[in-house]
């Protein structure tokens, strides 16, 4: 039986992986985060607590439970947050990869790891997986940096995927997404702010969980770009969050990015070409309104 070991399982995408794998019988699977365990349906053996930037820690886990293949989903993920914490952001997103790195070559593992569109300026959007990576941002950087370790480290089985915007409910998240903000605040009536010069492609976490399952059951190696199907701009999502929830569009503001200020440069257009995951992968994500729809059934399920 395939063991699986999930590192940040208390994040979005690591509950979905975890909830997914759950229902086969067929695998083995570990569950790790930093702190406590997050998820209720967990059982108390299927979840260990882990720090991965804690080189010996690392090494144990891998020691103790064997893993096959191990899904990278921990990182330092607030963008703005990493231009004012850059030690903390490349330990997390750097320092921890190698450390992940060299304990799968020594115990031959697969080694299936998360990055981002952040690694490309947004210039020449949408991308495929060999397009050259030119990140603008501390984030971005320390995101391309790990997928180099990776690439030039000798571990013979890896794959990274890249993802952008994910959004989805699970239980006790320590962040947002772009999607439950704009619900909330419009449930509230509270006017908002959105940019309408960044295009991106937003991905249902249980999509993406799907995808990187995929690589793990088929063994596939390199770069895969997993995402949503639909390129549009940040405002145009959140008109869709508005219009599939019923809710006021006069109270959200067109703005452009450059009045924000924010501390991080974002890349205006990503998007990705995603032939080789639907061809490698059969990955076939759902439309933004099917994702609309899955998040309100997690909402539901929360109460």
């Amino acid at each position: 039986m395939k063991k699986i070991l999930i590192t940040g399982s208390n994040g979005l995408l690591g509950q979905n992986i975890v909830h997914q794998l759950a229902q086969r019988n067929d695998v083995d699977f570990l569950a790790t985060s930093k702190g406590e365990n997050r998820i209720s349906s967990l059982a108390k053996d299927k979840y260990q607590s882990l720090d991965i930037t804690d080189k010996n820690a690392v090494e144990n886990i891998f020691n103790q439970y064997q893993p096959d293949v191990v899904i990278n989903t921990a990182a330092m993920t607030n963008v703005d947050a990493c231009e004012d914490h850059k030690e903390q952001c490349w330990d997390m997103n750097v320092n921890a990869v190698q450390y992940l790195v060299e304990a799968s070559k020594k115990h031959q593992v697969h080694l299936i790891h998360l990055s981002t569109d952040f690694v490309f300026d947004g210039k020449n959007g949408p991308y495929k997986e060999d397009d050259t990576p030119n990140p603008l941002s501390y984030y971005g950087k320390s995101k391309y940096k790990a997928e180099q370790i990776i690439q030039n480290s000798g571990l013979q089985n890896w794959a990274i995927a890249r993802t952008i915007i994910v959004y989805g409910v699970v239980e006790k998240m320590s962040r947002s997404n772009v999607v439950l903000w704009a619900k909330s605040a419009l449930e509230k009536g509270e006017p908002i702010n959105v940019v309408d010069d960044q295009f991106r492609s937003p991905t249902h976490a249980s999509d993406l969980a799907k995808g990187c399952i995929a690589i793990a059951d088929k063994k596939a190696q390199g770069i895969y770009h997993i995402s949503g199907k639909e390129l549009m701009s940040i405002l145009e999502l959140v008109h869709r969050v508005a219009d599939f929830y019923q809710l006021d569009k006069s109270i959200i503001t067109p703005i452009k990015s450059a009045t924000l200020n924010q501390k991080a440069h974002r890349p205006p257009v990503t998007g990705f070409v995603l032939d080789k995951a639907k061809k490698d992968l059969n990955y076939s994500p759902m439309t933004f309104e099917e994702g609309l729809s899955k998040t309100t059934e997690e909402l539901q399920a929360l109460k």
